[in-house]
């Protein structure tokens, strides 16, 4: 197996879809806007500085789909998907989604971002697996505020893909080369952990690293 994985925010899209999908609700008059909007760019520079409580923020995160319910959420994400996500999907990143595939490789996209989010971006996008954090559901499937199993974050992502892999039987021994674009320091134990690292549009401290360590530099965006 050749493995090509994507990082979503930032790499394959030039926003970051959970904190667009909040402005969004507050759009759609489901969030009080100062309130929200002050707590989520406190969460997002606490993920931007590497020091997010991951637990805290997808409760937070997913505090309108359980207030609204998820037949209006999933509802609302479509409008999501037209008017924000679609928009931000440009050509340099699905030509290089589509060109790992045409080489036969397995292409994954593994995000910290919650599956509700970015299931419906990742199938836009094409690609059909998708490693993303997974919200624990009530016996009516409503999602409950808490994370189930281990978040696909920082070193989590290590984790969820050796999950992947011994799903089908395989584990990193198996695979015969393994790439993975991202954009963010929060990224850097998967990075590590392939064979060939590339940091995509990345930000200032994995620019750095990247610089120091000789790995291939991708901007995807201006």
């Amino acid at each position: 197996m050749r493995l090509a994985l994507f990082d979503l925010d930032h790499t394959l899209i030039p926003l970051d879809s959970d904190y667009a999908w909040g402005e969004f609700t507050v759009a759609l008059g489901w969030r009080d806007a100062h309130h929200f909007s002050q707590a989520n760019d406190g969460f997002y520079a606490d993920y931007k500085a590497g020091t997010l409580d991951i637990h805290r923020y997808v409760r937070f995160a997913t505090d309108a789909v359980r207030e609204h319910g998820l037949a209006a959420s999933l509802k609302a994400h479509e409008r999501f998907m037209r008017e924000v996500i679609q928009p931000a999907m440009r050509e340099p990143a699905r030509a290089l989604l589509r060109r790992h595939q045409a080489a036969g490789d397995t292409v994954v996209i593994v995000t910290a971002t919650n599956e509700f989010v970015t299931r419906p971006i990742a199938q836009a996008f094409g690609v059909n697996e998708l490693i993303a954090i997974e919200l624990e559901r009530d016996e009516r499937g409503e999602p409950t505020g808490a994370i189930r199993g281990t978040p696909s974050f920082r070193e989590g992502k290590i984790a969820r893909v050796e999950q992947w892999l011994a799903a089908r039987g395989l584990d990193w021994s198996r695979v015969q080369h393994s790439t993975f674009y991202s954009d963010s320091i929060n990224d850097l134990p998967l990075l590590e952990k392939v064979h060939e690292p590339v940091a995509t549009n990345p930000d200032a401290r994995l620019r750095a690293i990247a610089l120091e360590r000789g790995w291939r530099t991708l901007n995807l965006f201006e």
